[in-house]
């Protein structure tokens, strides 16, 4: 993984906008996902991998137990992939991992936790379109069937209708699902999610970009952050968003 190690604003918007042209289209559209962390030494593990080596044997039970006490309260299909995006959503530990279309969205995420200024954040990047030449023949040709670069829990659907069948495609792979939109949350935060083969961990081949961001940098981001209004008031709309960004906003910041 190639990383970067910026020093300044201009190096860090350059760094996340590099490579945005596209010489087809004639127009800026980078084909880049974008996940923000706090802590330079968070590496992107889901949430299944992190409760433990055996979590993956937990997936099915965990997914199932959700679907039946969530029913009532989601007006979804029964598609896995439809739930799978939904139980991410809410905090469970899933396969999936959240990235956004947005680097500035991520750079929020990288510097919602003042408690965390003290530390080295970083932004991991992937251009979905060249990991997606790595896919297994079946999910290559709905992509291409659909002119499309991330999948949509249908277009899974289609490929595989359950863990098991998924995982039997083989390979190490990375593909991206742009979920549904279920809220305004995940509207405002330009969402969509990593998903893998069982037990891939996207740290031993994913092919991208690690941007540093020193600990000194991150209060001239944050402010500009919400100079720009991507703040929690937007990316977490209604009354919890307000609380969580008035907190942050009004936090007195301590001389070194």
């Amino acid at each position: 993984m190639d990383e970067i190690r910026v020093q300044t604003w201009t190096e860090l918007h350059d760094a996340l906008f590099a490579e945005s042209w596209n010489e087809t289209l004639r127009r800026h559209r980078s084909s880049f996902a974008y996940r923000g962390v706090a802590d330079v030494r968070f590496g992107l593990a889901c949430g299944l991998m992190r409760m433990g080596s055996s979590a993956h044997d937990l997936e099915e039970a965990l997914l199932r137990t959700f679907r039946k006490y969530a029913r009532r309260m989601v007006g979804l299909d029964d598609s896995i992939w439809h739930w799978l995006a939904v139980a991410q959503h809410h905090g469970l530990p899933t396969r999936l991992l959240d990235w956004t279309f947005s680097p500035y969205v991520a750079l929020h995420f990288m510097t919602a936790n003042a408690t965390s200024f003290e530390v080295d954040g970083a932004v991991y990047m992937v251009d979905y379109v060249k990991t997606n030449a790595a896919l297994p023949k079946k999910l290559r040709a709905i992509l291409d069937e659909e002119q499309a670069d991330v999948f949509t829990s249908e277009m899974l659907e289609r490929a595989a209708r359950s863990f098991k069948e998924l995982d039997a495609l083989g390979g190490d792979w990375l593909a991206f699902l742009e979920p549904p939109s279920l809220d305004d949350r995940i509207v405002n935060q330009y969402a969509l999610f990593s998903l893998t083969r069982r037990e891939v961990s996207l740290d031993k081949f994913l092919a991208a970009r690690k941007i540093v961001v020193p600990a000194a940098l991150k209060w001239e981001v944050r402010d500009k952050l919400d100079q720009a209004n991507v703040t929690e008031r937007v990316l977490y709309p209604g009354l919890d968003g307000l609380t969580q960004w008035l907190t942050r906003y009004y936090t007195p910041r301590v001389a070194p």
